[in-house]
């Protein structure tokens, strides 16, 4: 598995929330209501273009819309690797958790 960012991981499962309609600024928008966080709209299409290099993502062109004036959407979607590595990314944060009595341990 690659190594990954924290921002890489918050994109990732930003698109996953939001499978069938994961473009770029509706995932902007889930990291920001999620975190709290501010999230600049270029450093997202950076990092999406970088988790697509990875083959942690890919992605296809939609239908163009009369209101972005005929420009189509991009919309992004997990690849089997990219699941897998936030299924690993899961065990792990949760390992490291464990124990420390800030969150509920597993039984």
């Amino acid at each position: 598995m690659p190594d990954i960012a924290e921002f890489e991981l918050r994109v990732l499962l930003g698109v996953l929330r939001r499978t069938g309609d994961a473009y770029a600024v509706g995932v902007r928008d889930e990291i920001v209501e999620r975190t709290g966080r501010d999230v600049s709209i270029g450093s997202l299409y950076i990092t999406l273009q970088r988790l697509e290099r990875k083959g942690l993502l890919r992605s296809r062109l939609g239908d163009p819309t009369p209101e972005r004036g005929g420009r189509a959407k991009r919309y992004y979607e997990l690849t089997r690797r990219g699941l897998a590595l936030l299924r690993s990314e899961c065990r792990l944060t949760q390992r490291m958790w464990a124990g420390l009595g800030l969150v509920p341990d597993e039984r």
